[in-house]
């Protein structure tokens, strides 16, 4: 998101980003400050007064309802919470979302507004300024609504409140944009009328982020795998993962003094930093892991420089791609990957000479390839280390938005050209793209993006 404004400020929009305060995403998730470092000063940024009160973890603002009966108090929250919009957490900010749009639109008039997803209730905002001021729109959902990329299955039907939402926000989009092509064929099918206008957008790496030198093996001194990431699979997937490395040190002498490095974000909310996966982390430091913590953008650099092979632990499946694969293809490391072995992951690394392959999460093939890491580590030239990361050349975020910000600018700029030209002759016909039927004239050139900017 924060490249996407960018690239609008490159091409000559005025851009305003409407996001929510960052205690709220402190509150949260957590926030990497030195992020807001490489938003161009330009961009103006509205943040909006809005946290998940669910999160909230000082006791002494707790009502009586919610210290006796916390489970309850949550239940009755969400239930409250999808009357307006039928999102859990986040549903009630539809009216302050929406209102801020309006107020801005009649500040400064408004011509393309980019939804980003999510949460989803940014589609509210983008179809109230669609609904009262014929401004057009654009979605990012990345992973997609009616889908759960985790499981890899229909996350609602077309005929509940969710599904009606999203075909009517789709219906009118000038673009949707998803994160690979698995999701990108879900919706081509799932909605036929909106499939040309269906592109993929991948994550893509920060070029920034990759060393500028490859770490030099010493296996005398001990190898370093290591994880950057925030840890958000279960339990028993990192435990699959750390059993198979403690059974590859056992077994390979290039292992025998090993380092497994994890570096990032544990969990959510309360319960960030203090949880089953720090307690497994913990125990496992007589094997070697070492968790640091998180790293911020500044050092993630740095923190590659240091390692001699990297773990790729991801969740889901053929749905799921992560934006952490091209980041570690770009480093020109070995990769061990620790997901599924139907994985859009997979067909990302396909063709990266150092990576070991997916095995899926069974322990023993792990081993394996942890072994065959090691080996790679120490045994790989310069020459196929340079093909490594040249693999990733084509994924920099900076090219991908590029393109895919000047595809939205070209369609927007076209629908403006066809809504303002004249009528047919008698006789004639007349096609309206969807979303261009009734817009008004447009003014000068400015943008909205809805969500975040960490």
């Amino acid at each position: 998101m924060r490249e996407t404004a960018n690239q609008f400020i490159e091409a000559g929009w005025d851009v305003t980003v409407v996001t929510i305060a960052q205690e709220s995403w402190e509150r949260d998730s957590g926030v990497d400050p030195t992020l807001l470092e490489q938003v161009d000063p330009r961009i103006e940024v509205v943040e909006l007064p809005l946290a998940r009160e669910d999160l909230e973890t000082d006791i002494r603002l707790y009502d009586e309802e919610r210290a006796l009966n916390p489970n309850g108090w949550v239940a009755r929250l969400r239930r409250r919470q999808t009357k307006p919009f039928p999102e859990p957490n986040f549903g009630e900010w539809r009216g302050d979302l929406e209102q801020a749009v309006l107020r801005i639109h009649r500040q400064h008039p408004v011509d393309l507004l980019l939804a980003s997803c999510v949460p989803y209730v940014n589609l509210a905002a983008a179809w109230k300024l669609w609904e009262e001021e014929r401004v057009p729109y654009a979605v990012d959902f990345r992973d997609g609504w009616s889908i759960d990329v985790i499981e890899g299955i229909e996350a609602f039907g077309r005929a509940s409140e969710e599904g009606r939402w999203e075909q009517r926000v789709l219906d009118r989009a000038l673009t949707l944009w998803v994160v690979n092509d698995p999701i990108a064929e879900h919706y081509r099918k799932r909605y036929p009328d909106v499939a040309d206008r269906v592109h993929v957008v991948r994550n893509g790496y920060d070029a920034e982020s990759s060393p500028d030198r490859v770490h030099t093996a010493d296996p005398v001194s001990g190898l370093v795998f290591g994880y950057l990431g925030t840890v958000n699979f279960p339990a028993q997937h990192l435990e699959a993962v750390l059993n198979a490395w403690r059974a590859a040190r056992e077994k390979e002498p290039l292992l025998a003094n090993a380092r497994f490095e994890v570096r990032g974000h544990i969990g959510s909310g309360a319960d960030r930093g203090t949880n089953r996966h720090a307690e497994i982390l913990k125990q496992a430091e007589a094997d070697g892991v070492h968790f640091g913590g998180p790293a911020a953008k500044s050092e993630v650099a740095s923190v590659y420089a240091g390692w001699d092979a990297l773990v790729l632990i991801l969740i889901g499946g053929h749905y799921v791609t992560s934006g952490k694969v091209y980041e570690y293809m770009a480093t020109g490391l070995p990769i061990v990957s620790a997901h599924a072995v139907d994985h859009d992951a997979s067909n990302v690394l396909q063709g990266h000479p150092l990576w070991t392959g997916a095995v899926g999460i069974d322990e023993d093939a792990l081993a394996g390839s942890f072994v065959k890491a090691a080996h790679m580590a120490v045994e790989t030239g310069a020459g196929t280390r340079a093909d490594a990361m040249a693999h990733a050349d084509r994924f920099t975020r900076e090219a991908l938005m590029t393109v895919a910000v000047r595809n939205l600018v070209e369609r927007f700029e076209a629908q403006r050209g066809a809504q303002d030209a004249p009528g047919p002759e008698p006789g004639g016909t007349a096609a309206a793209a969807p979303g261009t039927a009734d817009m008004e004239p447009l003014t000068e050139k400015s943008t909205v993006a809805g969500g975040s900017t960490s």
